[in-house]
């Protein structure tokens, strides 16, 4: 298969989307002065989850949702130069990252014909409140983002609520 039929069926949802775009006036700013973290899981909508429309937020995800070291550095970029005030940590239910071991995921990639990933931190957790205050703290203790609200919360993939942790 070539590199073009890879990706024709997105690319022709692509023209019906462009046919009918509308957001190119929108500023890059976060106009409720917000940014939300949350997971790459394809079953959560971030900004139906939050009644947010597009340019309301600054989105950013990652597997488990988890404050890494180019979250911290993108959040200073939204800080300073895109209006947000305030930054959601959003885990939610039914996690692959919660609820396993490093090892159970190290072992599971082999076990899908990948590489060994021994080398890579993949942040699991078995307490994911515990995980939500960690990253929490990490970020209200980062000297580039003093003054920052943070924070964290935990969506139920059951129910769409959001329960806030901290």
């Amino acid at each position: 298969m070539s590199n073009e039929e890879t990706f024709s069926d997105v690319l022709q949802a692509n023209e019906s989307h462009a046919a009918r775009f509308k957001l190119a006036a929108l500023e890059g700013n976060a106009a409720r002065g917000l940014a939300v973290l949350t997971c790459m899981d394809s079953r959560i909508d971030p900004l139906g989850m939050l009644g947010l429309k597009p340019g309301d937020a600054k989105i950013l995800r990652n597997a488990g949702g988890r404050v890494t070291d180019d979250v911290l550095r993108t959040l200073v970029l939204a800080v300073y130069l895109l209006s947000v005030e305030r930054f959601m940590i959003v885990e939610h239910t039914r996690c692959r990252m919660a609820g396993g071991s490093e090892d159970d995921v190290h072992a599971a990639i082999a076990n899908a014909g990948g590489p060994d990933t021994r080398s890579i931190s993949f942040l699991t957790t078995d307490d994911q409140e515990a995980a939500i205050h960690h990253d929490v703290q990490r970020v209200q203790s980062w000297p580039y983002l003093r003054g920052l609200q943070v924070g964290g919360f935990i969506y139920d993939l059951g129910d769409g609520r959001l329960r806030q942790v901290c």
